[in-house]
């Protein structure tokens, strides 16, 4: 990747801007990150070389731009004209533009923008949940070739599923907060914006932890050099049909523990089989009803991105069905929040395995009742 910075400083205008980075470390050299100001690179995508070739080749990867302010900051307004001159010059280069401004996007369009260019990507960051309802139904609603979403620093769950399935979002990422100020990032929030995105087959770049990283009910300080390395090091990153997932180290849950928690959920203990789901099990067997349970699994559970997951489980109709949703089987979430088996991977035989074995543990205790 390669970096621009048309310009440098900026203005706070949301909570992710709070403990902003470029305030941080120019605070540090004592620079007012409010004035902003043209830089040296602003026609870096133009310069060139001793050898006359420009600085800026298209195998060096995506030009990240504007990371030091925001293209679409107003002070701005003078100097971007200049810049899509030279966006639409070097179309063998593609730029990445992060954005909290996205609803200004249509008042900075150069003449010629038609429904977007193919070498210019818009990215709109959303830090919690208002920022995404505010900014993402204007991101869908804009002509623009190539969108990304955002979630840096990441302050709360958020739930973008339905701005997802439009299709339109091309990535999403997310990531925690640097910096001695650093507000928390759960990985629960992590895990669950992940979740969305495998069920829309969306990619998904989990960037860094932040300095505050809350897992398990735990809270870690990580110095600012391993955040990105033990985000890198989850794998929960997600790039559709890779088997990304098959690298995320998890640990089954022990059984006892696992039924005593699912005892004291209001919702997964309300089940029972009914006397007809008894009647059929006395007259299929044991061995049947775990052929009928790994054949649902294999069905309706261990495909990558199951379709319609969340709602393949009828909650009526075969006692596998009212087994699953008692205990937490019902869909790739469930299997997740209960049983670690990570969402976004194929179920191995072993997995599927294990699945069966705890329905008919559960099954079995219903009979004995």
């Amino acid at each position: 990747m390669s970096v621009w910075n048309p310009w440098h400083g900026c203005k706070k205008i949301s909570p992710g801007c709070a403990n902003c980075y470029v305030y941080r470390r120019d605070e540090g050299i004592g620079k007012d990150a409010s004035v902003v100001s043209m830089t040296g690179d602003f026609s870096l995508p133009l310069k060139k070389d001793r050898c006359g070739g420009y600085k800026l080749r298209p195998d060096d990867g995506e030009v990240f731009t504007c990371m030091t302010s925001d293209f679409f900051l107003d002070i701005a307004d003078e100097w971007r004209g200049r810049c899509w001159d030279m966006i639409r010059e070097r179309d063998d280069l593609h730029f990445h533009i992060i954005t909290k401004r996205i609803e200004r996007f249509e008042k900075c369009l150069p003449d010629d923008w038609g429904d977007g260019w193919d070498n210019v990507t818009v990215c709109s960051t959303c830090e919690d949940q208002q920022r995404a309802d505010e900014r993402l139904p204007v991101l869908l609603s804009l002509p623009i070739k190539h969108r990304q979403m955002i979630c840096e620093p990441m302050l709360e769950e958020i739930n973008i599923e339905k701005y997802l399935s439009s299709g339109l979002i091309e990535h999403v990422t997310c990531g925690g907060e640097s910096g001695n100020n650093a507000r928390p990032c759960d990985f629960n929030w992590v895990k669950e914006l992940r979740r969305q995105c495998i069920r829309t087959a969306v990619p998904f770049t989990f960037k860094q932890t932040g300095a505050v990283f809350i897992k398990d009910g735990r809270v870690y300080h990580i110095p600012r050099r391993l955040q990105m390395a033990q985000a890198k090091k989850s794998a929960y990153s997600y790039y559709p049909n890779t088997g990304c997932a098959d690298a995320i180290k998890y640990t089954l849950p022990e059984t006892a523990a696992l039924f005593e928690r699912l005892e004291r959920s209001a919702f997964r203990s309300r089940f029972h089989l009914s006397q007809k789901d008894k009647d059929y099990i006395a007259q299929k067997g044991l061995d049947t009803i775990r052929a009928h349970a790994m054949d649902f699994i294999s069905k309706r559970l261990s495909a990558e991105n199951p379709a319609n997951d969340g709602k393949q489980t009828p909650m009526k109709g075969h006692p596998i069905f009212t087994a699953q949703h008692a205990c937490a089987c019902c869909c790739r979430s469930c299997l997740e929040k209960w049983h670690n088996i990570p969402s976004g991977k194929i179920l191995n035989e072993a997995e599927q395995s294990y699945i069966a074995d705890i329905l008919l543990i559960w099954i079995k205790k219903e009979l004995s009742l």
